[in-house]
């Protein structure tokens, strides 16, 4: 037998004994030995491959949201909801101010409803009792394609459609990709319709860029209900992060006037941290408010037209989350 050249796997089917073997013989055998002892270099290579692989698939989607950022505000609002709100229902109760705060928005009107004189109607929306009010819901691109006249039939009364909206980041004016289908679609399932532009205005310059755009989208449609210039913060780096409440005001007066000028009825839309202090809402009190709250109890204390009670609502026609609003005007 030759042990110089014995494969190593047919030396695993022999039992060598080292008192049976000469010295050459021993030799070989150890060398065998430590060679079998030895990792292959094509198993550290697989497992060298392995880690890099799992270490690239960490990176890329730990940088996913910085490759993909979505330009559209509310995609980025939503994100920022559900990053920051409460797991359980918190029901705000007014800023007892022991001084006058920096920005006084206190308006003259105080809210006539309390938390008990909403209840929930038959389809499950929510109403004022013994008041004319109506339940209506606001709509984008986020809802996807509507069947509208299941939507008029579950009781819904109004639709506030998304026109579009400027980049929060890049400052880009875009249309909502369903904007014209909804006015047109809403409108013919005999739903009284109204507007939103999702607004990321520095100054009066780019609202008046924004009213044309508006303007342009409402060329063919008819408006039974508010046009909104929807400003808000949707998230921590957007272009909109360090607005001041005087810049703001003044934005939103010079948008209501022009619009009032041109016959549209329009409403200035905030939440309760907004009306604190972004706004001097003494100085808006001519035009209609619009509150998003998301709670079934009124306990903000001032007077609003329009209240946004929630922002996961179901309504049949519609796949997944729409926000609801009860309607009622002076």
């Amino acid at each position: 037998m030759n042990l110089l050249k014995l494969p190593e796997k047919d030396k695993e089917d022999f039992d060598f004994e080292d008192d049976d073997l000469y010295p050459e013989e021993e030799a070989v055998i150890g060398d065998l030995r430590a060679r079998s002892r030895k990792p292959r270099p094509e198993i550290i290579m697989g497992i060298a491959a392995v880690i890099a692989a799992v270490i690239f698939g960490v990176v890329l989607v730990m940088s996913f949201p910085y490759m993909f950022r979505d330009e559209d505000p509310e995609t980025a609002k939503v994100q920022h909801i559900r990053q920051t709100e409460p797991k359980e229902e918190v029901i705000l109760e007014p800023t007892i101010f022991e001084t006058e705060p920096e920005n006084p928005t206190i308006p003259p009107d105080p809210n006539p409803y309390n938390r008990y004189d909403f209840q929930y109607n038959r389809h499950n929306y929510l109403l004022l009792q013994n008041v004319d009010s109506s339940p209506g819901i606001d709509v984008s691109a986020h809802q996807g394609d509507i069947d509208w006249a299941a939507v008029k039939n579950s009781g819904i009364e109004f639709a506030i459609i998304r026109l579009g909206y400027r980049g929060y980041g890049s400052g880009k004016l875009v249309e909502d990709d369903y904007a014209r289908k909804n006015l047109k679609e809403a409108k013919e399932a005999g739903l009284k319709i109204g507007a939103y532009f999702f607004s990321q205005a520095l100054d009066i310059k780019e609202v008046d860029e924004e009213i044309q755009f508006i303007l342009n989208m409402l060329a063919d449609a008819t408006l039974d209900m508010p046009i909104v210039l929807d400003w808000e913060i949707p998230a921590e780096d957007a272009r909109t992060k360090n607005m001041d409440a005087r810049t703001l005001t003044d934005i939103q007066l010079h948008f209501c006037g022009q619009m009032k000028k041109m016959g549209f009825q329009p409403m200035i839309y905030f939440n309760w941290h907004q009306s604190e202090n972004l706004y001097y809402l003494s100085e808006l009190e001519d035009y209609p408010f619009w509150l998003a709250l998301y709670q079934d109890r009124m306990t903000y204390p001032w007077k609003v037209e329009m209240w946004q009670w929630t922002s996961s609502g179901k309504v049949p026609g519609i796949n997944g989350n729409v926000d609801i609003n009860v309607y009622m005007p002076y």
